[in-house]
């Protein structure tokens, strides 16, 4: 066979013999007390030795010739040509030249097989090895690995074993380095840690050995294409109809909103969602570690901050990035995630003349919100009386959004409050809506249901000057039947 993408004699290597599986060991049957006890019982899977056992010897054996092949696929491709190759000739090649080693190994496979080798050694050339149909995959929001053998993924808030794996630890490192190269990183054991970015937007971690004790640790947040609007959260039950109108109302008419949650809560699409109510006309200027806010309006100029280089210079932290948008004439401003020193100056913001400018912070509740904003201006090294500082807190901050990712996997804003002013050295507060839990079914869903708490909008009247003159009724407790 002859091609311009393979090199020219080029001499295959013998192949070494592929291991011999290891058995798994038999699955130990549990215990019972003799005791009757309290707790429930803990739901396992039933081990399914045989299946799993064949599986798993042929999923070794399939990742045996693909490293195999794959050694070899350096050794004949091009790789300086394959530069201005279009997808489908790359494909062909290596299609070609993978039938061409397992026939000189006298390796048989079947049809089904041999396409998932092809699309595998493809992924390993031009995309991310193992990691590639993962990336792929539209249901799966992170990817966490544990090490080579262990791929952790999220669906629909739950995590699960991904059946997916890498060959080794080296295998899982060249990966790493094909991804942080590519955005002029390194990763190392001087430098173990790394913060990067995929093409497609993807939030990219890594810390390797010797931090990472039993292999290297990864994990991707996977950024979604399609943003999700207000009618979609509303539909998918993560608020209702009537709380929607309120946040129209309170983002429309330029208060200040922060959105509190805990990691994946879903801080971030509710802060995309909320966005969609500020006006075509106005000037918004975002910030964030890695660019995950989508914004549909026309005047929209976006930043972002960047870590140190290797020798640790050239950094530009989201406090430098806010000072210099505050000289940029925003009519808004919004943060992706205020967790340090930048606080002070969000605040500021927010108390000088940028109403309607919004942040996430990583909180449990509302009243824990303010909490962490006095500690961020307290760990900043700024010396001011609690007074003052909560005085700072209530005037700039008028209404919080607490996302909440419950236990069943499922995101709920599970409460808004508002920010009414100061009583002595309290910061005074009120919720306006909340998500009421009654129970769990058998199968571990949440029961509940949305309820405003009765008490009108410290806002009413602002809302009302502005033009979104909310129903007394949506303030009014639901009651449910039975």
């Amino acid at each position: 066979m002859f091609s311009k993408y393979k090199k020219q004699a080029s001499k295959p290597k013998a192949a070494p013999a592929p291991a011999a599986a290891a058995p798994s060991p038999a699955a130990a049957a549990p215990t019972q007390s003799a005791s009757t006890s309290l707790r429930r019982p803990i739901a396992r899977l039933a081990a399914e030795v045989g299946s799993q056992d064949k599986e798993r010897k042929r999923k070794e054996r399939m990742n045996e010739i693909k490293v195999q092949l794959h050694r070899e696929l350096l050794d004949n491709l091009n790789l300086a040509a394959l530069e201005n190759a279009t997808e489908k000739e790359l494909r062909n090649e290596i299609s070609a030249i993978a039938t061409e080693i397992l026939e000189e190994k006298s390796i048989v496979l079947n049809r089904e097989d041999r396409q998932q080798l092809n699309k595998e050694l493809y992924d390993e050339v031009k995309g991310l090895g193992p990691l590639e149909a993962l990336l792929q995959d539209e249901t799966v929001s992170d990817i966490l690995v544990n090490g080579p053998h262990q791929i952790f993924i999220e669906r629909d808030g739950k995590l699960q074993l991904s059946n997916i794996a890498f060959k080794d630890e080296k295998h899982l490192m060249r990966i790493i380095d094909k991804i942080v190269s590519a955005v002029g990183r390194r990763v190392d054991e001087s430098n173990p840690y790394v913060d990067a970015r995929l093409q497609d937007g993807s939030r990219f971690n890594a810390m390797v050995p010797p931090v990472a004790v039993d292999g290297s640790l990864v994990s991707i947040r996977k950024f979604k294409k399609d943003k999700l609007a207000i009618d979609d959260l509303v539909e998918f039950g993560a608020f209702t109809e009537e709380m929607a109108a309120y946040l129209q109302a309170a983002v429309s008419t330029r208060l200040n909103v922060i959105v509190s949650g805990g990691t994946g809560s879903g801080k971030t699409t509710t802060l995309n969602a909320l966005s969609s109510f500020i006006d075509n006309a106005e000037r918004i200027l975002t910030i964030e570690d890695t660019a995950e806010l989508q914004l549909q309006q026309t005047h929209v100029g976006r930043m972002e901050s960047r870590p140190p280089n290797v020798e640790g210079k050239g950094e530009v932290s989201p406090r430098d990035c806010l000072k210099n948008a505050l000289r940029m004439r925003p009519d808004r401003i919004i943060v992706g995630e205020t967790r340090g020193e930048e606080v002070i100056d969000m605040l500021q913001a927010m108390n000088t003349g940028h109403d309607g400018s919004m942040t996430t912070i990583h909180a449990n509740s509302a009243r824990d919100g303010i909490s962490r904003l006095e500690n961020m201006i307290a760990m900043a090294g700024i010396e001011m009386p609690i007074k003052a500082v909560r005085s700072q807190i209530s005037s700039a901050v008028n209404v919080i959004v607490q996302a909440s990712r419950l236990q069943d996997g499922s995101r709920r804003m599970t409460s808004i409050t508002e920010i009414t002013g100061m009583e002595g050295d309290v910061i005074s507060m009120q919720e306006i809506f909340r998500f009421q839990r009654v129970g769990l079914t058998p199968d571990n869903k949440i029961i509940g249901h949305f309820t405003a708490t009765g008490v009108r909008s410290h806002y009413s009247e602002r809302f009302r000057l502005w033009g979104y003159d909310l129903p007394p009724s949506i303030y009014e407790p639901t009651v449910m039947e039975g």
